[in-house]
C-alpha cells in the first residue's frame, strides 16, 4: 500500500479538483434528469403524451452509453429488414 500512496501523491492537485467537480456535475445532472418530467407536468402544464414524445426523441438521438442513432438506428433498420425465419436475436445496448 505504500507504493499506492506515493503514486496518488504524484497526481497534481488540479487533477483532483477537476475530478471532484466532474463528479458533482454528474450527480447534479442525474438529479435534474429524474425530476424534469415532473416539473414539466406540474409547473409548465405539459401533457404526459408530450413528455413521452420528448423522452422518445431523446432516447433515439442521444448518445447514451455510446449507443445513439448511429448504433441503435442502423441496427434497428437492419433487424427490421432481415426477413429470414428464425434469425431474430435481441441486441443489447
Amino acid at each position: 500500500m505504500a507504493g499506492t500512496k506515493s503514486r496518488l501523491g504524484q497526481i497534481p492537485r488540479a487533477v483532483w479538483v477537476l475530478g471532484f467537480v466532474s463528479l458533482l456535475m454528474d450527480v447534479s445532472s442525474e438529479m435534474i434528469h429524474s425530476r424534469l418530467p415532473l416539473f414539466m407536468v406540474t409547473t409548465l402544464g405539459v401533457s404526459t403524451f408530450a413528455i413521452g414524445l420528448i423522452e422518445g426523441l431523446v432516447e433515439s438521438t442521444a448518445l447514451r452509453g455510446g449507443a445513439g442513432i448511429s448504433d441503435t438506428g442502423i441496427s434497428g433498420f437492419l433487424a427490421g429488414h432481415n426477413r429470414r425465419v428464425g434469425v431474430h436475436e435481441e441486441i443489447e445496448t
